[in-house]
């Protein structure tokens, strides 16, 4: 062997050598512990901070790359990634904003760290377990509410203008005044008024009995499309919501269960989390499970089926008030929502809904069908 093959094979023994020392040396990962500051709750399309902060510790010269990337639905303003070459121990610091972009309860697992030797020859990695959970909760419409929601506490004294009128009970009639509800005319006591004659006739109105809710109680039908479902979740996110400031506990209810009423915290986050945790039922039969005696009752569908006013008239005998809310798909918008396609004409089980509105009226079930941009939040 000639003296340059040998020392060429020397060298390369001892590259050999020297790469196998440092894959030797860097087997082991360093010490990193990672950390987040975040809210455990927020709301779709609302920035939130986050901090995260890495405590790093190495014996020997590492190039290190640490990343933590969070669920798909939740957008960092910036890449959680902490690299670079470092050696001893470091505490580093990254503050960004977390915005959710859908709702739902999200997972977010952990990170991955690699590390390498300084020259980058041996890449390793290993996933750090970091557990943390975000709720990400439905957008509410920033609209003003009116009657539909103005149930007062039963603590109220019950006079012509507080509480909510019970349109199966008539304490008597009176005169007409401006401002009563065409729907409140005793037609019968008005044809013998007018019949008389005299400049003093007019219309008698009918004096009903009003009650007063204690608590409302939402009812969602998941058995609509998957539009429908945001939109009606949305809506009853909203619902909830102007509940809550009124004071008044409120209790979320589909075909599967119902949350606790109650004005605490924990009640309302139980409602906000069943929200962004609901799916579709598909084609499954709504259940509408009896409410709590008192309560306002709303009930939320697409297809408004025969069997789910039904049974909303059943629950009429405990419920100081029923309101039926329509939201057939294609044939209406959401409040500032963009324009998209509408259809000519709601369902066929929507236009029974209509026909039967002044019946139901008068068994204390309200009826309200969603068209075009209007908000149930508007309607009165």
């Amino acid at each position: 062997m000639s003296a340059g093959l040998l020392s060429a094979f020397i060298w390369l023994l001892f590259l050999a050598a020297l790469a196998g020392l440092v894959w030797w040396l860097y087997r082991g990962p360093p010490r990193v512990e990672l950390t987040r500051e975040l809210r455990p709750a927020g709301m779709v399309g609302q920035a939130q901070p986050l901090t995260v902060t890495a405590d790093i510790e190495t014996r020997l010269p590492t190039r290190l790359v640490l990343e933590d990337p969070p669920p798909r639905a939740v957008v960092p303003s910036r890449p959680v990634v902490f690299g670079g070459l470092w050696q001893g121990r470091h505490t580093e610091h990254l503050e960004l904003t977390l915005q959710p972009n859908r709702r739902g309860v999200y997972r977010w697992e952990g990170a991955v760290l690699r590390w390498a030797d300084p020259l980058g020859l041996f890449w390793r990695s290993r996933l750090l377990e970091v557990p943390a959970s975000l709720e990400a909760y439905p957008q509410t419409h920033g609209v003003v509410l009116p009657e539909l929601l103005r149930p007062l506490l039963s603590e109220g004294q019950l006079t012509r203008n507080l509480g909510l009128s019970d349109p199966i009970s008539l304490r008597g009639a009176r005169p007409y005044v401006p401002g009563d509800a065409p729907g409140q005319i005793h037609w019968k006591l008005s044809a013998r008024s007018l019949s008389t004659g005299g400049a003093g006739s007019v219309p008698m109105i009918r004096e009903l009995e009003r009650t007063a809710a204690s608590s409302v109680t939402i009812y969602l039908d998941t058995g609509g499309n998957a539009t429908y479902l945001e939109s009606a979740v949305r809506l009853a996110a909203s619902l909830a919501a102007q509940a809550w400031a009124d004071g008044l506990p409120v209790s979320l209810a589909t075909a599967e269960g119902q949350t606790p009423p109650d004005r605490a915290a924990e009640a309302q986050r139980a409602v906000l989390r069943a929200l962004a945790e609901l799916e579709g039922s598909g084609q499954a039969a709504p259940v509408l499970h009896p409410p709590r005696p008192g309560t306002n009752l709303l009930v939320i569908t697409q297809f408004a089926p025969p069997e789910l006013v039904t049974q909303a008239l059943r629950a009429r005998a405990t419920a100081s008030r029923v309101a039926i809310i329509a939201m057939p798909e294609g044939f209406y918008l959401e409040p500032g929502e963009t324009p998209r396609k509408q259809w000519a004409g709601a369902p066929d089980t929507v236009r029974q809904l209509e026909k039967q509105a002044g019946v139901l009226a008068e068994r204390g079930v309200l009826v309200f069908v969603l068209r075009g941009n209007q908000s149930v939040l508007r309607l009165s």
